[in-house]
């Protein structure tokens, strides 16, 4: 009875085969089927390799909220090179609400202006990439995935041992208020006053000033070694002693969650300008190098995003049953 009962129901499972089989007697081999056989394998193989390739890919996903952190410190990573001795400037931040950041966190080292041939081509080709960002807007993607936490790569070097030292290079970084501030560069120390503060510019002879600069790095929140930003590169030499260069900066908080690094850094825009002061001519105002910042309140969260194995999986069993339905192997 058991016997029968398996029987019946495997007559019944067959009866409901939807994929009937040709008996091999009916089949005939021939060399274009074998051709078009051939054919359908290879494809199936060529496209199976590209697919692993776009799943072994990542892709950035950007989301955008409202930042509501105010009450956390925003970091000023500084490395800039004036064209002037380091006695006669002075930098600090003063912000919104009137707060004088000391600029403790910055060291004063006099340099030459100059560069020297090994860094002078590692300027251009940092101003190469920035002259490409500007217009391959994608290559900022592969910028995020290669960022990486630790202390920057070193940079070229260069012998300063000649006494006649110029220019000044400040570098360091502030934690300044997150509030909009203004970080400058002007002729003086700078000294607290009631009403803000000041800098002891009288004591410098106008024949010394030339704020020249080149900025090696600016940047804002937490400093990652292969991040480039705006100003990065930037070289500007001025022919007028009494010059004023303005930065109008833009900042935009920034989480970002890649496979290599998670970090809360900023991004930011930047416009600039400059002119010569000549009061005579009516063109008002203080020698120096004035950055002048605000703070976006919204927040741009970047995730690094990959193909999860189950989609690669479907995907893959979509062009194999695909190329085979439609050779009719």
């Amino acid at each position: 009875m058991r016997r029968l009962t398996k029987k019946k129901a495997l007559t019944l499972v067959k009866e409901l085969d939807a994929f009937p089989k040709v008996p091999e007697s009916y089949v005939e081999s021939t060399a274009s089927g074998g051709t078009v056989s051939l054919i359908a394998f290879s494809l199936m193989a060529i496209l199976a390799f590209l697919e692993f390739f776009v799943y072994r890919d990542t892709w950035m996903k950007y989301e955008y909220e409202v930042d509501k952190d105010f009450g956390s410190k925003l970091r000023i990573n500084v490395d800039i090179t004036v064209a002037m001795r380091c006695q006669y400037i002075g930098a600090d931040v003063l912000d919104l609400a009137e707060t004088m950041v000391a600029s403790d966190g910055l060291k004063y080292e006099p340099v030459n202006f100059e560069l020297s041939p090994q860094q002078r081509l590692w300027h251009m080709t940092l101003q190469h990439i920035q002259e490409r960002l500007k217009v391959e807007h994608s290559l900022q993607d592969l910028i995020f995935k290669t960022a990486i936490k630790g202390p920057p790569p070193p940079q070229p070097q260069k012998d300063d041992s000649s006494t006649s030292l110029h220019a000044c290079r400040i570098h360091g970084h502030l934690y300044v208020n997150k509030v909009a501030g203004n970080f400058h560069i002007t002729v003086g120390k700078s000294i607290p006053h009631p009403r803000g503060h000041a800098h002891l510019a009288a004591l410098v002879s106008h024949d010394s000033y030339n704020f020249s600069h080149r900025i090696d790095h600016l940047s804002f929140g937490e400093d990652l070694p292969g991040i480039i930003s705006p100003l990065d590169g930037t070289e500007k030499v001025s022919a007028d002693s009494n010059h004023i260069f303005q930065y109008f900066i833009t900042i935009v908080p920034t989480k970002l969650n890649t496979y290599r690094v998670s970090a809360e850094t900023h991004q930011y825009s930047v416009t600039e300008q400059d002119r010569a002061i000549n009061h005579a001519a009516g063109s008002h105002g203080v020698s120096g190098i004035f950055m002048k910042y605000d703070i976006n309140s919204l927040m741009v969260k970047v995730t690094e995003q990959h193909m999860p194995l189950w989609q690669f999986l479907v995907r893959l069993c979509g062009i194999i049953g695909g190329i085979f339905s439609t050779t009719g192997r």
